[in-house]
């Protein structure tokens, strides 16, 4: 059995082959070549733009893909939404569509825009957007560089963002919010049926959310004589109890937990004043509740 998946080509490249290889699973891309090298034999991957993805895994072309939720809803695809994925290019946040203007324009709201051009690469769903609100406008697609078109080019944008800077570098402001949207994988819905490329989904979705899960927490462990045992657990938080377990040298106990890393900087004094030795901090790869 092997599962073909789509990975999305772009700015999510890179963030997506770092995320698979952090899980476990090692990519090697040679040269331009759009079929990726995998250490899993039973994964099948090809690189696409993620605008495409949500077409080919509704037509059975592959069997599911990485892509956005906002292409799906462009492409109307009838697809399984396995799971989101909470990243993108810089955040581990939801990035927004929105409809922006010249900062020095009179536009305040979408209806305001009636007439108007509006540049975009989400074509159809800015279309439904204005439908819906009953707004007549003339929606062209944008090759790229969408924020730089107004007020020349176009009266109002359509654009993704994560935090609103560049639209800001670029004298814009948002007026109105079409979706949010996140990396999700996709699966067709016969492939889903599947029981084992069903099985499979599953099972790569456990290991990428228990790696972006990690990337937060660290392991901390440390010995304590048990005299102080308790004073020295009740400094230290934790997914659930600490493990303590008993060391050669009598009347003395490792205690090892997990915790948020920012929280490390606080604790780790309060341990050495508490009396323990032995003080270990060491990155977690995967935390799987």
């Amino acid at each position: 059995m092997k599962l073909s998946i789509g990975m999305p080509k772009g700015s999510l490249e890179e963030s997506t082959f770092a995320l698979f290889n952090k899980s476990g699973i090692h990519i090697r891309r040679g040269g331009r070549s759009y079929y990726p090298e995998c250490d899993d034999p039973e994964l099948d991957l090809i690189v696409m733009r993620p605008q495409e993805i949500p077409r080919y895994v509704e037509q059975g072309v592959i069997d599911a893909g990485i892509t956005g939720q906002d292409w799906v809803a462009e492409n109307g695809a009838s697809v399984v939404e396995v799971t989101e994925l909470r990243y993108s290019k810089a955040s581990r946040g939801k990035c927004r569509w929105v409809l922006a203007v010249p900062e020095e324009s009179p536009f305040k709201r979408a209806e305001d825009l009636s007439g108007k051009r509006i540049a975009t690469e989400l074509v159809g769903a800015t279309r439904r957007f204005f439908e819906s609100r009953g707004v007549n406008v003339d929606v062209e697609f944008s090759w790229g560089a969408t924020e730089v078109k107004p007020p020349r080019l176009a009266d109002a944008i359509v654009d993704i963002t994560e935090t609103g800077s560049s639209l800001k570098a670029n004298r814009l402001r948002i007026i109105d919010t079409l979706m949010e949207t996140c990396t999700v994988i996709i699966a067709n819905n016969s492939s889903w049926a599947d029981t084992e490329k069903r099985g499979k989904l599953e099972n790569l979705t456990m290991l990428l959310h228990g790696t972006l899960d990690a990337e937060n927490y660290v392991g901390l462990k440390c010995n304590a004589e048990e005299s102080i045992l308790g004073e020295v657990i009740k400094i230290l938080p934790a997914l659930n109890d600490p493990t303590v377990s008993k060391l050669s040298k009598s009347g003395w106990c490792a205690v090892e937990t997990i915790l948020p890393a920012k929280q490390t900087k606080h604790i780790i004094p309060l341990l050495k004043r508490a009396g323990a030795s032995g003080i270990i901090e060491y990155p977690v790869s995967k935390i799987i509740a």
